[in-house]
């Protein structure tokens, strides 16, 4: 398949997975992957799901409870396996692509609590992701019998005073009870792709990788307005004038009514897009 209408065909299941009533969150990063790795066809999309299910397959059945469980997912993907992350992984745009996770064994918090969840989930374990600020983790069990573990830290069993420090290390602030609740799989997605733009922002000549992870945030059912005006800039950046002109103006119709002065000089910069075509 050409490479144009495969990435065409990719977005459109991203788009209606992220749609659907129970979406699949390893398929979902392993479509981002795609975005970012033109070999990645279906076979290899299909291959990593193989390996998540094989990586089940050796967990313990039902070791018990939400503590036994941890325990077992972190002696076979921190211990036996070898997950974890590094300082260094955070320089890589690989740390954030779930299929080059799975074959490096390391990656940023958030794409090693993927890992965790979806190999845990398929072993029929009480698990789900934790959204610390600035640091993602993995929960077991009920709220009030809840275990905590760092995936970044080979599944390291972390406490209360360990959560608060993460937190405290990572934005300064402390833990509140909202913050251990179970992540939405979308939501999972968007800080990753968020992790994705953020790394591109650095390196001004990826603006390529910054385009398509605003592009695929832009398909989730929620996303910030603010995106559109983000794609407008890349669109402009990248020489695309008119298509960036256009969405400039589409961004400045949604933000007209709540903020007419930020809509005004929107409009002002599509003009200027359109300018540098003369």
């Amino acid at each position: 398949m050409h490479e144009e209408s495969r990435t065409a065909a990719s977005r459109r299941r991203f788009a209606e997975e992220a749609r659907s009533e129970r979406p699949d969150l390893s398929l979902l990063c392993l479509l981002v992957s795609a975005e970012a790795d033109p070999e990645l066809d279906d076979d290899g999309i299909d291959a990593a799901q193989i390996e998540l299910d094989r990586l089940a397959g050796l967990l313990p059945y039902r070791p018990g409870g939400a503590r036994e469980w941890a325990a077992a997912l972190a002696e076979l993907l921190g211990g036996r396996c070898g997950f974890m992350g590094t300082p260094a992984d955070y320089q890589r745009l690989e740390s954030s692509l779930l299929h080059e996770v799975l074959q490096r064994r390391r990656g940023l918090p958030i794409l090693l609590s993927v890992v965790w969840i979806e190999v845990a989930r398929r072993a029929g374990a009480p698990v789900y992701g934790v959204a610390l600020p600035g640091h993602f983790i993995v929960g077991f069990g009920p709220r009030d019998e809840q275990v905590l573990t760092d995936p970044f830290a080979g599944g390291r069993l972390l406490t209360g005073e360990d959560a608060e420090l993460l937190v405290a290390g990572s934005s300064g602030g402390t833990v509140s009870p909202s913050m251990l609740t179970p992540a939405d799989p979308l939501n999972i997605v968007l800080r990753i792709l968020n992790n994705i733009r953020a790394w591109a922002a650095a390196r001004p000549e990826r603006s390529d990788v910054a385009l398509w992870a605003v592009e695929l945030s832009l398909l989730l059912p929620s996303h910030p307005a603010r995106l559109r005006y983000e794609r407008a800039q890349l669109l402009v950046q990248r020489g695309d004038f008119l298509a960036g002109a256009a969405e400039l103006e589409t961004y400045a119709d949604v933000v007209t009514t709540v903020e007419p002065t930020t809509a005004d000089r929107v409009r002002d910069q599509a003009r200027a897009a359109r300018a540098m075509l003369n």
